[in-house]
């Protein structure tokens, strides 16, 4: 039977290096990727490409921006590795209805993030990446607040689903669970 991991971390605090990591040790891997590539945005664009570039061949990729409990349980039949990248991406896709789809009130995302995190267990160690934004300053904006109180409330949701939680900072990790 396969495991849920929690890795924890702000940006650039090498979450995805530790989920990656942690993927390789349980090979094949298949690396789920959340984001929506907008190519009028050069930063974001080159953000992917060097997680892209990151990546070691042989790697699976999917890309999944919305529909996570659909895709996860034929993922995860097999034994395996399968790194969720990232959480965040996901609850803004669904919070602003990017990637073909209507937005989403915060409890429908709580509890599709739930049965997603259920639908993904399986074979396959599942490695969700997602990040802590409560250390940081108070939005000072409503869309902003409201996004950070629902990431905070994902990762909670998040910690009680999964058996091993990692918290990343500067390039180091902690396992609080």
């Amino acid at each position: 039977m396969g495991e849920s991991i929690l890795v924890l971390g702000g940006i650039r605090s090498g979450k995805s290096r530790l989920a990656e990591r942690l993927a390789a040790e349980c090979p094949p891997v298949t690396y789920v990727a959340t984001a929506t590539l907008d190519r009028n945005d050069p930063e974001m664009v080159a953000r992917i490409e060097r997680h892209q570039a990151d990546r070691p061949e042989g790697w699976t990729t999917k890309e999944v921006p919305r529909d996570l409990e659909a895709v996860l349980p034929a993922i995860v039949a097999t034994e395996g590795s399968v790194v969720i990248d990232c959480v965040t991406l996901w609850i803004s896709n669904l919070l602003l209805g990017l990637g073909n789809g209507a937005a989403l009130a915060d409890s429908d995302i709580l509890d599709a993030l739930v049965r997603s995190v259920r639908a993904g267990r399986g074979q396959a160690r599942v490695i969700w990446v997602s990040n802590e934004v409560g250390s940081s300053l108070v939005p000072t904006n409503a869309l902003g607040r409201r996004f950070a109180d629902l990431q905070g409330m994902a990762n909670q949701r998040l910690a009680a689903e999964c058996g091993i939680v990692h918290l990343c900072v500067a390039g180091l990790s902690i396992r609080l669970k």
